[in-house]
């Protein structure tokens, strides 16, 4: 199995546990947040829904470019959005040349150049700030009212 092969392997195991996880935040209580400085519940699954979004246009055009945007008002939109473009974005990585994964590229926010790496990178970088973000998404699940879905196995919520 090549790097490519590889990478498509586990963006695929790991979305459905992105979207179960996603689905499972509290309309009434999407806006929770455990400490001030934390992004809530809504911005990280939408965060989620971006990143991979920003990954695949990045990876085409030789340049990855974040910018802030707003999340829409229902945890419902946020699934739609990413029920809609999950497996559009899958297609799209699978049909990128290996070539074109293994060219440097810059990383923007806002604009601004913060670093250059390979699109092979940004994608393993992607693949895993979706599943740190998923992690944290799990731990405000309890307090804000939910129960935690199985991701790599049994839960206390739901047991073999």
């Amino acid at each position: 199995m090549d790097q490519k092969e590889l990478l498509i392997h586990f963006w695929e195991k790991e979305a459905t546990a992105t979207r179960k996880v996603i689905s499972r935040i509290p309309q009434g209580t999407c806006d929770y947040k455990p400490e001030v400085k934390s992004r809530t519940a809504r911005e990280i699954a939408w965060l989620i829904v971006m990143e991979e979004k920003i990954l695949a246009e990045g990876i085409e055009n030789g340049a990855l470019d974040w910018s802030e945007t707003t999340p829409p008002e229902t945890i419902q939109e946020i699934l739609d959005v990413y029920d809609r473009h999950h497996d559009d974005v899958t297609a799209r990585l699978k049909a990128i040349a290996t070539e074109q994964y293994e060219k440097e590229m810059p990383f923007k926010v806002g604009g601004n150049e913060l670093y250059r790496a390979t699109g092979f990178d940004f994608a393993w970088e992607f693949l895993f700030d979706k599943v740190h973000h998923r992690g944290q998404l799990s731990t405000y699940l309890r307090p804000m009212g939910s129960t935690v879905p199985s991701i790599y196995g049994p839960t206390a919520d739901e047991p073999f």
